[in-house]
């Protein structure tokens, strides 16, 4: 049986076991090395078009923060050109339209200088795009380009069987979209942590349950319910949220279920109240943890009967509302306190969801950076935007107490730091490359205390490069890179399938990487 031969059947036996296209990337991976992995190229991508844009649910060449990046038509030029071309589009060397992968290519920081890409399509529509990079001129000039379209085609097709699939699947659940390409939605994740989350969400999202969402702070809570308003019948409808937390303890009333005119002295004009206006959709109830004991008796009259009753009107009001409670306490301890509710606690809990923590979910972390990286690339107007690979072992090591939200907070500063070091002519030209120093994290050492994560790399024994012998960055990453290969490969008894595991890269990535180090 064939390479590819072997891919398809992977990726049809995930399908048929019901995966969604979210928990698909290890075969899509797969199928890429087994299509383009022979051609010369030193990276390639398999793009799927997603909300105006391609996102990378494949590479092979590139990090695995690239599949966290979402590329919009609009901003790439060269990838709108190849979504408009009917064929191969081949760009000329002398090119002057930037490419989204310049400076992302494993282990360089120069810019591509051979592109060329395919556009899938389903008809009039496109559903994804093949690429093909290279960091020298006319390095793939030998691909035939039949060869490369019978390969897109053969892509586009298990594209358009998984996109089909999906909406079958998302029929059978009744969730209700608008959009034709919904099926092929953001990639996800690759934890199984977060994909037994969203497994779970895909469960709830289409009834009228009320959920309950608690995890520690910074989790994205937030995000999590917007997920589950928007695959939900009331996606259509609105979507309110309110911080209990913010909300003075003598005006909750008020604010939950609204007032008539005259209903208190100041109230000089009618107030739908937060309950009307979520009529038909999606209410979330933020930190409902801080709603005071004595207005909790309130909020369950209103979850069980379905109505609310403004304060100053003596007539209830109907109103259709699906509840996503938020919180970072445990509502259980809570209630053990005697500070919350036990029924209000039930009636929340229906479907209780919890949000594991980024150390919990170490496999997203360079997902999640990839998206940051290309938020901050866009908002310094660079050309791009990546880590090295001390930084990324810097975020793998740090434990994140504050979460995604620390995450992002801690790469838009090292983004600014690492911009304001780099020597360019041109933010538009510039590919900045952010490195430990720019992080900023400490280390927790065995001990407990922190250190310096800089310090700790430094003074490593596994890599230190000698300063007098002024290496270039591309050198000195080399250098790293080789020896580090090295000690795993001997470690593993020159096996390069475990080797690559053990690395947590693809192995044709691996294979392509040694080959270029003069590890092969």
């Amino acid at each position: 049986m064939t390479i590819f031969s072997r891919a398809l059947r992977d990726l049809l036996a995930a399908l048929s076991d019901g995966k969604g296209f979210d928990a698909l990337h290890p075969q899509w991976s797969r199928l890429l090395a087994a299509l383009v992995g022979h051609y010369p190229a030193d990276a390639s991508t398999l793009m799927v078009s997603v909300e105006g844009g391609l996102q990378p649910v494949a590479v092979l060449g590139m990090g695995h923060e690239v599949c966290g990046r979402r590329f919009q038509l609009n901003a790439h030029p060269r990838l709108a050109a190849i979504a408009a071309h009917p064929g191969v589009c081949r760009f000329p060397c002398d090119c002057t339209l930037p490419d989204p992968f310049d400076g992302l290519l494993d282990a360089d920081l120069t810019h591509v200088h051979d592109c060329m890409g395919v556009a899938l399509r389903d008809g009039d529509r496109l559903l994804g795009m093949l690429t093909l990079d290279a960091l020298i001129p006319q390095q793939m000039l030998g691909i035939d380009d039949e060869e490369l379209m019978a390969a897109a085609e053969l892509l586009a097709t298990c594209l358009r069987l998984t996109g089909q699939l999906e909406d079958t699947r998302s029929r059978l659940n009744q969730v209700l979209s608008s959009d034709q390409s919904a099926s092929l939605h953001t990639p996800g994740w690759r934890s199984p942590a977060m994909t037994r989350l969203h497994e779970s969400m895909a469960l709830v999202a289409p009834t009228d349950l009320s959920v309950l969402l608690h995890g520690e702070t910074g989790v994205g809570k937030e995000h999590l319910t917007r997920h589950l308003h928007e695959r939900s019948r009331r996606a259509s409808g609105p979507l309110v949220r309110v911080n209990c937390a913010t909300l003075p303890e003598s005006l909750i009333e008020s604010a939950l279920f609204g007032h008539r005119r005259g209903a208190f002295s100041g109230a000089n004009r009618d107030h739908r109240g937060h309950f009307a206006m979520a009529d038909g959709g999606t209410l979330m109830l933020d930190e409902i943890g801080e709603l005071p004991l004595s207005q909790q008796p309130r909020l369950l009259r209103v979850l069980q009967e379905g109505e609310i009753q403004p304060l100053g009107s003596d007539q209830p009001i109907k109103v259709d509302v699906r509840l996503v409670a938020v919180t970072n306490r445990d509502l259980a301890e809570e209630v053990a306190a005697g500070r919350f509710r036990e029924d209000l606690y039930h009636r929340l809990s229906v479907f209780p969801l919890r949000i594991p923590s980024l150390r919990e979910r170490r496999e997203d972390i360079l997902l999640l950076a990839g998206h940051f990286l290309e938020d901050n690339r866009v908002r310094l107007g660079l050309a791009n935007l990546r880590l090295d690979i001390g930084a990324e072992q810097a975020l793998l090591a740090w434990h994140w107490p504050g979460n995604v939200r620390e995450l992002e907070h801690t790469l838009s500063r090292a983004a600014l730091r690492a911009m304001g070091e780099a020597r360019s002519e041109s933010r538009r030209s510039a590919v900045v490359c952010i490195g430990v120093r720019h992080l900023d994290l400490p280390l927790e050492a065995a001990t407990g205390s922190a250190r310096p994560l800089v310090a700790s790399l430094s003074t490593s024994s596994h890599f230190q490069p000698a300063v007098d012998n002024a290496l270039s960055l591309r050198e000195a990453t080399d250098t790293f890179q080789r020896h580090h290969i090295e000690q795993v490969l001997m470690a593993h008894d020159y096996n390069w399938a475990a080797s690559a595991r053990a690395l947590d890269l693809d192995s044709a990535n691996l294979h392509r990487l040694g080959r270029r180090l003069g590890l092969k």
